[in-house]
C-alpha cells in the first residue's frame, strides 16, 4: 500500500536558497555560528559519553566543519555533505555502511521528517548510532510575539512549525530507530534589537522558508514588531537532539 505524500509546508528552493545565503554569510569573520559550534560540541560529549568509536562516518549540515576536523582527530573515516551542496536529506542517501551519522541543524525544514530518519537510519551498519540536533518548538518567543503584534488581527505564516520532545519520540519510533532517546536544551541569546536577531537567524540557515510564507510585512506593521521586541532582549533557541542505533 502507497504511503500518502507528505504534506508541503516547506518550499525546497526556499530552503535552498537559505541555505547557500548562510553559506555565504559564513565567510564574514563576524557571522553568528553559536547554534552549530553548541551543536558540535554537544555531538563530541555524547561520542564520549557513550564511548562509541565509529570508524566510518557522515556529518550533514555543518559548515564550519569542526566536527569532521573533529572526528578525523579521531581517526574516524568522515564524508561530508549538507543540503546546500545538493544534499537532498529526503531520499536515499547515495551512500551506506556508515558507523556514525549526524545531521545537524538539517532537518527542522524537511517536509517528510520521518522518511528522513529512515533513510538516515538504513545508511547506517548493523550497531551504527545516528545523531541529529535542529532548532525545536519553544524557541524565538520574543520574535514570535513580535509577529503577532505586527499582524495585528490578521495573524499570517511567519515563523516555521516545529517538532516538541514528545513528537520527536514518536518519530523515532516510527522510523525504527533502536534505543531512541530524545532530550533537548536552550541556549539564551541577547540581542539589541530585532534586526540584530534578524541577521543572526539569516546568518545560520534560519531565515523563512516556508511554502506558503504571507506578505511582506509594510512600514507600520514592521515598525510594530521593532518596537514589542525592544532593545536588549534575550531570545531562547531550543535544540532538540534526536538519537539512536541501528539493531
Amino acid at each position: 500500500m502507497n504511503q500518502p505524500a507528505p504534506h508541503i509546508i516547506f518550499a525546497r528552493n526556499r530552503r535552498l536558497a537559505a541555505r547557500r545565503r548562510a553559506l555565504g554569510l559564513q565567510q564574514r569573520t563576524d557571522s553568528a555560528r553559536y547554534l552549530i559550534d553548541d551543536m558540535v560540541e554537544d555531538v563530541l560529549e555524547r561520542l564520549d559519553f557513550l564511548r562509541h568509536e565509529p570508524a566510518r562516518g557522515l556529518v550533514i549540515g555543518d559548515w564550519t566543519g569542526d566536527l569532521a576536523k573533529a572526528l578525523r582527530a579521531r581517526d574516524v573515516d568522515v564524508a561530508e555533505a549538507d543540503p546546500a551542496s545538493g544534499f537532498d536529506d529526503e531520499a536515499p542517501f547515495p551512500d551506506t555502511g556508515f558507523d556514525l551519522i549526524v545531521s545537524l541543524s538539517a532537518l527542522d525544514t524537511v517536509n517528510d521528517l520521518p522518511g528522513a530518519l529512515i533513510h538516515m537510519r538504513n545508511a547506517l551498519n548493523p550497531g551504527g548510532l545516528a545523531l541529529s540536533s535542529f532548532v525545536a518548538a519553544g524557541s524565538l518567543p520574543a520574535l514570535r510575539a513580535a509577529m503577532l503584534e505586527a499582524d495585528g488581527e490578521r495573524p499570517a505564516p511567519r515563523l516555521h512549525p516545529a517538532v516538541d520532545v514528545r513528537a520527536g519520540g514518536q518519530l523515532l519510533q516510527r522510523a525504527g530507530w533502536a534505543r531512541p532517546v530524545v532530550d533537548s536544551r536552550h541556549l539564551d541569546v541577547r540581542f539589541s534589537s530585532l534586526h540584530s536577531l534578524i541577521a543572526d537567524l539569516r546568518a545560520q540557515g534560519l531565515s523563512n522558508c516556508l511554502a506558503n510564507p504571507g506578505p511582506a510585512l509594510g512600514k507600520e506593521a514592521l515598525a510594530r514588531a521593532v518596537r514589542s521586541f525592544g532593545s536588549a532582549t534575550v531570545e531562547r533557541f531550543e535544540i532538540l537532539t534526536l538519537s539512536g542505533w541501528k539493531a
